[in-house]
């Protein structure tokens, strides 16, 4: 079973990207379930067809301790299994304690199957909150991929979650498996992310280019490869899926300074300083 957590800024599309990633390797054959870390439980809308999921927070709150699995887990598009971790109410405690929360409880009621082939966790933000960085601590994911694209506060969000990466791989694990650009058709935007990358040690494993397939497909409360299977966007999920399914370079990130970092952007004329 492979363990994976995608991280990136919030905003750049990493429920999206997660979700028609899935959906690829689903249509491979795998095996696959989704953990949603983001209180805004939208992790697995797409998947699911829209269904609201009942999060875990919310059951413990409503149930209890004692209920089943079933309550807190939802099969979706090609059997891919469905949890949502939730949030505390509003204003009220913290939200990172909901994936550990949320965790503990799917590996108490037996959620890690042995015929699963991956886990994915869908991570709000960076990893400065602890509660968030739950999945790289605790080395409940082995494998992490950060969502970017080519403007600034992407890249200063990579590679702060990059510094995370550094400081739990050796007590956790953990490696990064690349940079997934979710474009934003900013100039020369493959080529700095590129960049960044390589500074990393790592690569850029896929670039997703920006096509409205994707709106029309989230309008309708799917996927691309559900909804329109042979646009060229679904074909661009499924080789990301691909890529990620043959993946052998995991490496332990050499985070950048912020003085490099502010270099490549300028050098790539994203900042004027």
């Amino acid at each position: 079973m492979r363990q994976v957590a995608i991280y990136g800024k919030g905003g750049i599309g990493k429920s999206t990207t997660t979700q028609n990633l899935n959906a690829g390797l689903a249509e491979m054959g795998k095996k696959i379930m989704i953990v949603g870390c983001d209180p805004k439980a939208d992790s697995t809308r797409l998947i699911l067809g829209g269904l609201a999921q009942q999060t875990v927070l919310d059951t413990l709150r409503e149930e209890g301790e004692d209920i089943d699995l079933e309550l807190v887990l939802k099969p979706g598009y090609g059997g891919i299994r469905c949890v949502e971790s939730g949030g505390p109410e509003p204003g009220v405690g913290c939200a990172g304690r909901g994936i550990i929360t949320s965790i503990n409880l799917l590996e108490r009621l037996g959620a890690y199957e042995s015929d699963l082939d991956y886990v994915f966790y869908d991570v709000l933000g960076d990893v400065v909150c602890g509660g968030f960085a739950m999945p790289i601590r605790e080395g409940k994911a082995q494998e992490i991929y950060i969502v970017c694209s080519g403007e600034m506060m992407a890249l200063y969000a990579a590679n702060n979650i990059a510094k995370g990466i550094q400081k739990y791989a050796k007590t956790g694990g953990v490696r990064l498996g690349g940079l997934i650009c979710n474009s934003r058709n900013v100039d020369g935007e493959a080529e700095l992310v590129e960049a960044v990358a390589k500074e990393l040690g790592t690569r850029m494993i896929h670039f997703v280019p920006r096509d409205n397939a994707v709106q029309r497909a989230e309008i309708n409360r799917k996927t691309v490869i559900e909804y329109s299977p042979d646009e060229n966007q679904a074909d661009e999920y499924r080789e990301l899926a691909r890529k990620i399914e043959t993946n052998d370079m995991f490496v332990i990130p050499t985070p950048l300074t912020q003085d490099r970092l502010e270099a490549i952007l300028m050098e790539h004329g994203l900042m004027d300083l």
